[in-house]
């Protein structure tokens, strides 16, 4: 009985990848459609892509182009094909403006496009790209039910671009590049007025300008000492309790002693 069982799988298994086969030969594109649905209802969505990719061309403008596309597109999706997903729902959205799965299609597609959203640290044309089609996905569909969803991506994707701001900001500073340190932190928290990290840009500013001015050469500085002891108000007034007060403070304190020199 037990070989019955196992001859009787090999022999299904065996005619299903032979239909599979003859699917891909044959030229009859209603047979060929057929089959590439049978493979995505079975969740076959690598078999069914290569048939998909067959009909494409043939079924544009078909009656049941837009059944065919709108699986090609889910097949993509499912086998985290995230650049053709989003292409082909993009497609999909532009050619069938009437489809009861536009609003799917429109969200979908912005997500293939945030799939693709590298770390912070490197860079992040795709990010900036995701999060523009997921801002026009939620100013067109504002009642979706996605919309939580979209937001939540949403967030995720500004949240990468403003690390990679700061980051790159306080990178500056790493490397005593003190001015440009400054120039980058002011950037960041003028362009991120509600950021997480703005305690740690002021403490960055802070630190930069105080290199500068102390390195600094005797002409310049009296007025970057100063501009140093804003730096030390502007963190203060942000929090005074801020966990790098000490440092701070540490700093101030140098920063004063050097200026009494200018006040002779």
């Amino acid at each position: 009985m037990k070989n019955f069982l196992s001859i009787l799988i090999i022999l299904v298994v065996f005619s299903s990848c032979s239909e599979y086969q003859k699917a891909l030969k044959n030229e009859d594109i209603g047979a060929k459609f057929e089959a590439a649905t049978k493979q995505y209802e079975k969740a076959k969505y690598a078999k069914a892509i290569r048939l998909f990719e067959q009909l494409a061309t043939a079924y544009r403008g078909k009656p049941q182009a837009e059944k065919m596309f709108y699986m090609f597109s889910q097949s993509y999706f499912k086998t985290e094909q995230y650049y053709l997903a989003g292409y082909q729902f993009e497609s999909f959205a532009s050619s069938y403006p009437k489809s009861e799965k536009l609003e799917e299609a429109a969200f979908l597609g912005a997500k293939s496009y945030s799939m693709l959203s590298p770390v912070y640290s490197i860079d992040q044309t795709d990010t900036s790209k995701a999060i523009e089609k997921l801002q026009a996905f939620i100013d067109t569909y504002p009642n979706s039910t996605y919309l939580e969803e979209a937001n939540s991506v949403l967030k995720t994707l500004t949240g990468k671009i403003e690390k990679k701001v700061f980051e790159n900001a306080k990178q500056y500073n790493t490397i005593t590049d003190y001015k440009s340190a400054i120039i980058a932190l002011d950037n960041f928290i003028a362009d991120f007025p509600g950021t997480s990290y703005k305690e740690e840009a002021l403490y960055y500013k802070l630190n930069s300008a105080y290199n500068l001015a102390i390195n600094s050469v005797p002409s310049k500085m009296q007025e970057r000492l100063e501009n140093a002891r804003l730096a030390y108000s502007g963190l203060m007034k942000f929090n005074a309790n801020t966990t790098r007060k000490a440092t701070a403070d540490s700093m101030l304190a140098e920063i004063e002693k050097n200026l009494q020199q200018f006040q002779k």
